[in-house]
């Protein structure tokens, strides 16, 4: 792989052997992989973070796909991470379209071919990752299985805020403004700002502390609210895949009973279309399943690695 790129491996508590590369995808953006390797392994996660995620993020559930005899290598994508960052304040998540994204993920499997990443291949992708993922199928992107935790097919809004996120951030677009923060977001990063309690994310507490640590130590790691050009992207990619077929590929998706970031209703949508698919429900859940206590955590990754390899 290319050029050493900074990783902070203790803060992300992974597995031994973890590195991380800068890579470039092909309109010049960079872009950082880390690469979790492990010997003897029996294939290779292409994990496919959120939004505001960052590779470090997962060192806890690359670890524990190492020890269900899987390796991991993930991507700070376009705008977050120590990826470049596409606007200003540095904290704007924003993105000029979503279909770059896929630039992103062209990048990520030639640095994993390059690496010599163990295949096949397994595609697991979280929230805005998950809508990536699931346009990368569609782009002929070459796995095994697939995974999905809570995958935004659709952004959860109240029904009388739909048109108005639709007008504003289409107008702010069209109008060259769409490099704003999106109206009642937050300006500061959510786990650094917001209390545990009643937080969207986890109900595990020391879950919750990882993703503080974590932000305290590396804030340049950190990204805050969407901007209102990723707002009016976001909104016309899931609504372009809602009425797409599902793909071929076997597909499993997990999503918390008290999931409230994303539109469940098109979870469940897609997946009663999805021949080879199936949804799981996890009980008691937010929005990350991945990120949730160690019962529900081996509960999920059990289901998950089993799948993969049926």
């Amino acid at each position: 792989m290319r050029e050493p790129a900074p990783f902070f491996d203790r803060i992300a508590e992974g597995p031994a052997g973890g590195y991380a590369r800068w890579i470039m995808a092909d309109d010049a953006v960079r872009l950082r992989v880390v690469h979790w390797p492990k010997e003897g392994a029996r294939g290779t996660v292409l994990l496919m973070p959120g939004r505001t995620e960052y590779a470090e993020k997962y060192g806890r559930t690359a670890g524990e796909l190492a020890a269900r005899g899987l390796a991991t290598l993930t991507i700070d994508w376009r705008g977050q991470g120590l990826a470049d960052r596409l606007a200003e304040p540095a904290l704007l998540g924003h993105v000029a379209r979503f279909s770059d994204y896929q630039r992103d993920v062209r990048a990520m499997v030639a640095a994993a071919k390059e690496a010599g990443a163990v295949e096949p291949y397994f595609l697991l992708g979280h929230s805005m990752g998950g809508c990536i993922g699931l346009r990368a199928l569609y782009e002929g992107l070459e796995v095994k299985a697939a995974a999905f935790s809570a995958p935004m097919w659709g952004i959860e809004l109240a029904p009388h805020m739909r048109p108005v996120a639709w007008g504003l951030s289409n107008l702010a677009q069209s109008f060259g403004q769409g490099a704003q923060f999106a109206p009642g977001t937050k300006t500061e990063t959510y786990v650094i700002v917001d209390p545990f309690e009643d937080n969207m994310l986890t109900t595990d507490a020391d879950m919750w502390a990882y993703m503080v640590r974590q932000a305290e130590a590396q804030p340049e790691l950190t990204l805050a609210g969407p901007s209102l050009g990723w707002l009016a992207e976001a909104l016309r990619e899931t609504r372009a895949l809602h009425r797409m077929p599902s793909p071929a590929t076997r597909t499993i998706a997990f999503l918390g009973t008290c999931e409230r970031i994303v539109d469940v209703a098109r979870i469940r949508d897609r997946m009663t279309r999805w021949r080879n698919g199936r949804l799981a429900m996890v009980k008691g859940a937010e929005h990350e399943v991945l990120m949730e206590g160690p019962a529900m955590r081996s509960q999920v990754l059990d289901e998950m690695v089993q799948f993969f390899e049926d």
